[in-house]
């Protein structure tokens, strides 16, 4: 499939024969029974089939439009949604939505929200109320996106990476991670917390401040902070994250998000 989708890339003309336009198709489907994803981590690293993200862009390219009456609403789109959650043993809430090319693992729980093609979410994670999990999002096993968490999504350019939150990460509400931001395994971040890579990460946890962007740490608990940047009009704060400690080593993966932050004397 790979080289039949790289070529069709280069030459779309080739979609008209049905090889590459069936490799295309055959390409989501495996997406959306997790048998093959936008990035997957190798060792230590994160991984981007761009690949796969070409196939997408093209699967756009060559699905029709469509109707679909649901009396009384209507909507005009070409993009399938997926179905037979009984089946996967995924529970979804009306009014869910999943596109079809998206993965969802056993045991997620959808309450009202939106999953987005190219997306894998793992095994009995809970993606909350209004929460949306972007295009090509990697979000792990076991996690918690909180009430209207944003997780950012990306098709182009080809080698951007995906933003991944990784196993029993918890975010809370009205957290927003965009521009490929990496969620390392466990990690906590408090209600509003916002992560581009631009946004200057602040571990305030030692003596002296370690700043970093594009990455949250293992383990971390994170709280939204500001600091103070000179302009031409004078200082003002802008938003960081903040880094203010570990989880304890004690503490239950499942813990809420409040019972993480009380360690820190720090509200959600």
């Amino acid at each position: 499939m790979e080289e039949l989708i790289k070529a069709a890339w280069t030459d779309r003309e080739l979609l008209k024969d049905k090889k590459y336009s069936d490799a295309v198709h055959a390409v989501i489907e495996e997406l959306d029974k997790g048998r093959l994803r936008v990035a997957e981590k190798k060792a230590t690293k994160w991984k981007v089939n761009e690949w796969v993200k070409q196939a997408i862009l093209m699967y756009f390219g060559i699905q029709p439009m469509k109707k679909w009456d649901i009396d009384p609403f209507e909507f005009y789109d070409k993009m399938l949604l997926k179905k037979d959650y009984e089946a996967q043993g995924v529970r979804a809430v009306p009014h869910a939505v999943a596109r079809y090319g998206s993965f969802l693992g056993k045991s997620v729980i959808l309450m009202p929200s939106y999953v987005n093609i190219g997306a894998y979410v793992g095994e009995g994670t809970m993606v909350d109320t209004w929460a949306t999990v972007g295009s090509c999002a990697q979000i792990g096993k076991g996690v918690h996106l909180s009430g209207g968490v944003g997780i950012g999504g990306v098709l182009e350019p080809l080698q951007a990476s995906p933003v991944i939150i990784e196993d029993g990460c918890f975010l809370g509400s009205r957290c927003i991670v965009v521009e490929g931001v990496i969620v390392e395994k466990e990690a906590v971040l408090g209600a509003n917390v916002v992560l581009t890579q631009s946004t200057r990460i602040i571990d305030v946890s030692h003596p002296v401040a370690i700043e970093s962007k594009g990455r949250i740490p293992a383990r971390s608990v994170v709280i939204p902070g500001t600091y103070t940047k000179k302009f031409p009009a004078g200082d003002y704060q802008v938003p960081c994250a903040l880094i203010i400690g570990k989880r304890k080593a004690s503490t239950d993966l499942k813990t809420s998000l409040n019972d993480a932050l009380r360690d820190f004397k720090v509200s959600a």
